[in-house]
């Protein structure tokens, strides 16, 4: 909240909203500042109609793949990264961010959930048949536990989805999409993290005010 006021941020794109909870927060800040949310889920598990209903002008839904949908969103001036959590998906989604940047001659505020364990270095796929073959790696439906690499075989989180086999190497996980971007990216940007909750990645646009400002919300906020 801190951050989309101070960045005056009034065009919300986010990506991946599954009961609604933080779409919920969200659409209070667009009404309060005369905002717009666009919502992206292939498969959302919440009332859509009863959210347009509350927020008929506010709320946009888009019922689809977010590889699907953001081309055609040509302006927005933050994202909401929280969907599919494997490389292909998020390092896509971040050049197709990219692009809207390069159109619009401004990078908009980007912030990223799980940054961190279990997902920073592990590929989970809600769809995998939406991603190229060459791309998914070999997975199953079993847990992880911290500092153990490979998946266990009984309990351990997250076992009802379908998590890469292995943890770490090229194109596999979150944060590796994160930092591949960051190598190719001409824009200069930053990236900062909070650590709890999975991992929150924050990218702005590289300036040494923004920078301390969002060092000193991070610091605040006990994160």
């Amino acid at each position: 909240m801190p951050l989309l006021q101070s960045f005056g941020v009034k065009r919300i794109v986010e990506i991946g909203a599954e009961h609604g909870l933080n779409t919920s927060n969200l659409l209070q800040y667009c009404r309060a500042v005369n905002g717009e949310l666009f919502v992206i889920d292939p498969a959302p598990r919440f009332d859509i109609l009863e959210y347009k209903r509350h927020f008929h002008k506010e709320f946009h839904m888009l019922v689809d793949y977010s590889l699907e949908v953001l081309p055609n969103l040509n302006q927005y001036d933050c994202i909401l990264i929280d969907g599919d959590h494997n490389w292909y998906t998020v390092y896509h989604e971040l050049k197709l961010v990219e692009l809207m940047a390069q159109q619009q001659a401004r990078f908009p505020l980007v912030f990223l959930h799980d940054t961190q364990w279990p997902y920073g270095r592990r590929d989970m796929y809600y769809f995998p048949e939406s991603i190229p073959a060459g791309f998914v790696h070999p997975y199953a439906k079993m847990g992880m536990v911290p500092g153990i690499l490979q998946l266990v075989p009984h309990g351990g989180a997250n076992n009802m989805l379908n998590n890469a086999l292995y943890e770490g190497g090229e194109r596999n996980g979150v944060l590796t999409a994160v930092e591949d971007f960051l190598k190719q990216t001409p824009w200069h940007v930053s990236f900062h993290q909070a650590l709890s909750n999975s991992g929150l990645g924050i990218i702005t646009p590289k300036h040494e005010s923004i920078d301390a400002h969002i060092q000193a919300v991070l610091t605040n906020s006990g994160l």
